[in-house]
């Protein structure tokens, strides 16, 4: 797991999520209060999804006046799944295929101390099924099962 985490707060702006996502290449960012505690998690695809779809047709799919007043509590995803600093790499592979997700929170007491990716676990050789078979159920759309 990655534990040089960067979290934002529930006000902070969509320019700022994306310009740390930008410049910390990574492709989310939990949303934490003061004290640490998990409040739910943006992603690249949220900030896509999400903020455009919202803004489209105010005046255009562009209106960058639009997308000034959305802040990570408007986008977010909440009721996180996570998992403990001492979950097995198997249980958080399940985790991820059943979820259908690709990056895993782990905490300790709802304070985020690291997160899980499906690179993460892809990365060492010993855990390659386990990956393998995560992003084959995450791959799997509803129409194809």
């Amino acid at each position: 797991m990655s534990t040089d985490i960067l979290c934002i707060k529930e006000d902070a702006t969509l320019f700022q999520a994306a310009s740390y996502m930008r410049n910390n290449n990574i492709g989310s960012l939990p949303v934490c209060d003061d004290a640490g505690h998990l409040k739910g998690i943006i992603t690249d695809r949220d900030i896509i999804v999400r903020a455009i779809a919202r803004c489209s047709g105010v005046r255009g799919p562009h209106d960058a006046a639009a997308l000034t007043g959305i802040h990570a509590a408007d986008i977010m995803s909440t009721g996180m799944i996570s998992v403990s600093p001492d979950a097995s790499i198997h249980d958080a592979a399940l985790l991820l295929a059943h979820y259908k997700i690709r990056r895993l929170p782990v905490t300790e007491a709802s304070r985020i101390v690291g997160m899980l990716s499906l690179g993460d676990i892809a990365s060492k050789p010993v855990h390659i099924d386990e990956a393998g078979d995560a992003l084959s159920s995450i791959s799997i759309t509803e129409s194809r099962q």
